[in-house]
């Protein structure tokens, strides 16, 4: 899983498998859109205004629990 964060356009996406995928968009708000996969696996979430939808003016912390960490 990767995660990354656009400051210019305040866009945030968590992708949730690596390498190539053809997707398709459902967009369930104007910000919040997930790309589905193959076998209808969710690939990954875009969410537009960052800052507004999760952290009401900033990006919140991010907590892991329980997951292994493993080098890049």
């Amino acid at each position: 899983m990767r995660i990354s964060y656009d400051s210019e356009t305040d866009a945030l996406y968590i992708r949730l498998l690596e390498g190539e995928h053809q997707c398709r968009t459902l967009r369930l708000t104007d910000e919040i859109a997930l790309d589905i996969g193959e076998g209808e696996t969710l690939v990954g979430i875009e969410i537009l205004d960052a800052k507004e939808v999760l952290g009401q003016g900033s990006l919140p912390t991010v907590i892991l629990e329980n997951v292994p960490l493993v080098k890049a």
